[in-house]
């Protein structure tokens, strides 16, 4: 077994992607050199060179898949000719119900020259025929190794479980695969048992396994997967499989830098080098893997690189495309100082969802506000805002609602989520977000206390450990956490009897909310949500 990589620089191979894609101050990214795959056993023949655009959980941030275009434009243009140039996505590129945005997505995938992108499972937010009559004009190949869908669904004429992929004359074998765990990330849940999703991985392992060596028996030894399986099942994957090359992952959010054994370097049962990617989320990051396979079809020389999309411009083509279907977006106001995203959303006090809660409870006029933490997508800037910067933080096209909650749901709702969101290495699904509440967790996830904040910023109590099932509250939140199993409150049984419920999601109420303001409005945290560690001390 290799216990790790030598530095490589080799100027005849492809130069180096960083210092050509990103600004020559960052000079972290100019160090990232090619390394070699080191074997006993050499082999003769031409090798195979290839460069890999990739990119994963986009999450329909349209506004970066512009900045992204210029990306892939420098990467097409700078790609040298004797190197096989490939673009792929590894799902969740779309996200939520808007049939708009879902279309924008498309119309991304089809101008950037992406060649495959697998179903993730928010490629699944919306309707099955609806979504697939929103792709009828698509040019990637959409993969799914792990879904079999009923003869009678539309999605089934676009699904394939594989392809080859001949560039130059090589030929490489694409697989792609579905999360088994699709099931726990959808609001919808009618259309999914027509998809047919293997959640056995150890299953998925074995088609995979046999795929691969369809491949091999028609002389293709060159093998990609496309994976929306999240990493640790990808590690297994890398572990479990031989043939596989390399695995473009997602659906965890995991952000792969460089070449290091045991992060993203593995090796098959048959000690063949195995490469795993992941870009992060949101479309903030992008990948360029340059890799170059012997003439077995085994990598020997790897490079793995990560670009900062909004380090590009947004390209005007892609802008203008997007806008004759999104429409012209209106300014609404103004924001002053805005604090940042924390770098783990899912464990702490967002200030973004705070403005977004205090939002919904002002402009409805209810006693608290709640929401998941992935419930919003993108982030404030200061200045100028428009309704395309709203529907980008907030793109599920969910529909707001106002109930009526008691304070035993409540505490059961933080408690659930709280738990079960610390005691995960993820931080998912999240912890949940208020407004009208301040409350205090330790870092096992366990409830320490809660209050009730008054529209007069008075703090009132909550007993946790006994809370009353008949003291009520008017609660905004939306179909979304009120109906999710995974990102939910658990109070789906008051949806029936709902108050309220609107045909717009949370951007239209933001909208209202800072068009009422004539002052520019700061978007800050507030200390409504306290995590501390053992010793008491807040993290």
């Amino acid at each position: 077994m290799i216990n790790g990589l030598n530095s490589y620089s080799n100027t005849n191979f492809i130069k180096t992607y960083a210092s050509r894609m990103s600004p020559p101050t960052n000079n972290k990214q100019e160090t990232n050199h090619f390394q070699n795959v080191p074997d006993s056993e050499m082999t003769q023949g031409k090798p195979v060179k290839a460069s890999i655009f990739y990119m994963n959980d986009l999450h329909g941030q349209n506004i970066r898949m512009e900045r992204l275009f210029n990306a892939i434009k420098q990467f097409d243009l700078q790609t040298s000719k004797d190197t096989d140039k490939m673009k792929f996505a590894s799902g969740d590129i779309m996200l939520g119900e808007d049939e708009k945005h879902v279309k924008v997505a498309d119309t991304f995938l089809n101008l950037a020259g992406v060649m495959a992108s697998v179903i993730g499972n928010h490629e699944c937010d919306m309707p099955t025929a609806q979504f697939a009559n929103l792709i009828n004009d698509k040019k990637y190949k959409l993969l799914g190794l792990n879904m079999n869908p009923s003869i009678n669904n539309p999605i089934k004429k676009y699904i394939e479980k594989s392809y080859v992929q001949e560039i130059n004359g090589n030929k490489y074998g694409i697989i792609g695969l579905v999360p088994p765990d699709l099931a726990d990330f959808v609001k919808l849940q009618e259309h999914l048992p027509d998809l047919h999703i293997e959640k056995d991985f150890n299953k998925t392992i074995n088609e995979v396994q046999a795929e691969v060596d369809k491949f091999k028996k028609d002389g293709i030894n060159k093998i990609i997967v496309l994976s929306h399986s999240g990493y640790r099942q990808d590690v297994k994957l890398a572990q479990s499989v031989k043939g596989i090359d390399i695995i473009l992952g997602a659906h965890t959010h995991n952000l792969l830098e460089g070449i290091e054994k045991d992060k993203n370097l593995f090796y098959s049962p048959s000690d063949e080098p195995v490469i795993i990617t992941q870009a992060g989320r949101d479309g903030k990051n992008f990948g360029v893997l340059n890799v170059e396979f012997d003439n077995n079809g085994v990598i020997k020389k790897v490079q793995n690189n990560l670009g900062k999309t909004d380090l590009y411009s947004r390209n005007l083509i892609a802008r203008k495309q997007f806008e004759d279907i999104l429409g012209n977006p209106e300014v609404v106001g103004s924001l002053g100082n805005v604090e940042k995203v924390p770098d783990d959303i899912y464990a702490h006090e967002n200030p973004h969802c705070d403005f977004i809660m205090d939002a919904m409870r002002k402009e409805l006029g209810t006693d608290i506000a709640m929401m998941n933490s992935g419930n919003i997508r993108g982030q404030f800037e200061t200045g100028r805002v428009d309704t395309r910067d709203l529907a980008i933080i907030s793109p599920f096209a969910n529909k707001v609602v106002v109930v009526k909650v008691s304070e035993d749901e409540i505490v059961n709702a933080i408690k659930k989520r709280s738990k079960t969101t610390m005691q995960s290495r993820s931080h998912r699904p999240g912890l949940v977000q208020v407004s009208g509440l301040k409350y205090k967790i330790n870092n096992n996830g366990d409830l320490l206390s809660l209050s009730f904040v008054d529209k007069h910023n008075k703090e009132i109590p909550i007993d946790v450990n006994n809370p009353s099932k008949d003291k009520l509250y008017t609660l905004a939140t939306d179909d979304f956490c009120m109906l999710s199993e995974e990102g939910g409150l658990g109070i789906s049984h008051r949806y029936p009897s709902a108050l309220k419920v609107f045909n717009h999601d949370k951007d239209i109420v933001v909208a209202q909310h800072i068009k009422n303001n004539k002052e520019p409005l700061d978007v800050k945290s507030d200390g409504r949500i306290i995590v501390v560690d053992e010793n008491g001390k807040e993290i």
